[in-house]
C-alpha cells in the first residue's frame, strides 16, 4: 500500500493535481505484495521559465526507487515519472528472478503482474549489464579547483582525484544546473 507525501515549491498543490498524481503512482501497487507498505515522497517544483520538475522516491527494506523528471508540463511529468519508475521496477524484479530463480520466497517484494509487455520491453528486461571498457589511472594529490580545471580539460562531467590535504580520494561533478558538486569519501 503506498501513502504519499506530496509537496509543492513555487506551485500550490491543488486537490486536481494531488488526485492526478496519487492515481498515476497508485498504478505502481500492482508490482508489490499487499503486505508492501511504503510512502511515496513527491516533490513537485515550478521555475521562472514555467518549466516544472517532478521528482519521486519511493524508499523501501532493500530497495529505493527514485525518478525525476523536468518538463514544460506538470501532468506530462507526471507520466513520464511513472514511466521510468516501472522501467525500473521490472528491470529489478528481472534481476532478482534470475539471480535466484531456484530459490522459493524471492520476489516478496514485487507481485506477478499480467504480462501486457511489448517485445521491446521484454527484450530490455533480458539485457545484461556488461562492462564494456576499463581504464586505470593513478589519482594525482589536487585541490578542489584544479581537479574543477582538469574535469574541464578533459571534457568530462566528473574526475576523481586526491585531495592534497587530507589524502582522501574525492569526486567533482558538474550538476544539471551548469554548477559543481564534490563527493568526499572517509
Amino acid at each position: 500500500m503506498l501513502t504519499f507525501n506530496i509537496r509543492g515549491e513555487n506551485i500550490e498543490v491543488t486537490p486536481a493535481i494531488r488526485e492526478y498524481v496519487e492515481s498515476k503512482l497508485s498504478k505502481l501497487e500492482r508490482y508489490f505484495n499487499n503486505e508492501m507498505d511504503a510512502t511515496a515522497n513527491v516533490n513537485l517544483k515550478t521555475y521562472n521559465d514555467k518549466r516544472t520538475k517532478v521528482e519521486v522516491t519511493i524508499p523501501m527494506k532493500r530497495l529505493t526507487l527514485r525518478a525525476e523528471e523536468r518538463n514544460d508540463d506538470l501532468y506530462t511529468g507526471v507520466d513520464a515519472i511513472v514511466a521510468k519508475l516501472e522501467r525500473q521496477i521490472r528491470k529489478h524484479k528481472t534481476k532478482i528472478n534470475r539471480k535466484f530463480r531456484e530459490r522459493e520466497g524471492v520476489g516478496v517484494y514485487f507481485a506477478t503482474v499480467p504480462s501486457q509487455e511489448t517485445e521491446a520491453v521484454q527484450a530490455e528486461q533480458e539485457e545484461e549489464l556488461e562492462i564494456v571498457r576499463t581504464k586505470q589511472f593513478s589519482l594525482k594529490p589536487m585541490d578542489d579547483e584544479e581537479a574543477i580545471l582538469q574535469m574541464n580539460l578533459l571534457g568530462h562531467d566528473f574526475f576523481i582525484f586526491t585531495d592534497s590535504e587530507s589524502n582522501e580520494t574525492n569526486i567533482v561533478y558538474r550538476r544539471k544546473d551548469g554548477k559543481y558538486g564534490l563527493i568526499e569519501t572517509n
